[in-house]
């Protein structure tokens, strides 16, 4: 599993949820996890949930923290599984960083501080690959939902360490599920 902080901002629209998407861009092949900083602003003709659009629910964020994560030959329940794996990874990382006993909570793939949504998660199917994206607001300002954000609401600043640490623990994890499938016999 390969990993990279991309230190150019990037406004995540939802066209980057594409096949080979990190690969075209960084060079990056095969399964891989990338994180960045920048807008957030996917509009309905973008939206991969389909009861996002159902609802007419765009998402917007001035800032957040984003990853993309790319899984080939895998099926989508395993990528949704990965995905939420990732969400809680996050909220651990984060947690360590939070200064007050205040609550972070995980409900599905999404995370909530203060009853503040801080997150956005989706896991898609491409023909070859599961895509999915998580990103966690960096300030809540502007969101059209109640939201939170690391540095508006949770006082946390070093969202690059967050980001790299986030990453750096998701690929351990990964490494080590497939190792711990690849060390064990057969059961008759």
């Amino acid at each position: 599993m390969k990993s990279k902080f991309l230190e150019q901002q990037i406004c995540y629209t939802g066209k980057e949820l594409a096949p080979h998407w990190i690969y075209k861009n960084f060079n990056i092949q095969g399964d891989a996890i990338v994180g960045f900083i920048g807008e957030c602003e996917v509009k309905l003709a973008e939206m991969v949930d389909i009861s996002d659009v159902l609802s007419n629910s765009p998402i917007y964020s001035k800032k957040m923290v984003h990853f993309i994560v790319e899984h080939f030959n895998i099926p989508l329940i395993e990528g949704v599984l990965r995905q939420r794996l990732l969400v809680n990874i996050a909220r651990e990382v984060i947690m360590l960083n939070l200064s007050t006993n205040d609550k972070l909570l995980r409900n599905g793939d999404d995370l909530f501080y203060n009853n503040g949504k801080l997150s956005v998660s989706i896991a898609g199917k491409s023909l070859n690959s599961v895509l999915i994206h998580l990103g966690i607001n960096i300030i809540s300002d502007g969101a059209p939902v109640h939201a939170a954000g690391l540095k508006s609401d949770m006082n946390i600043k070093n969202h690059e360490e967050i980001a790299r640490q986030i990453m750096l623990n998701y690929c351990k994890e990964y490494d080590e599920i497939i190792n711990a499938s690849c060390k064990v016999r057969g059961v008759f």
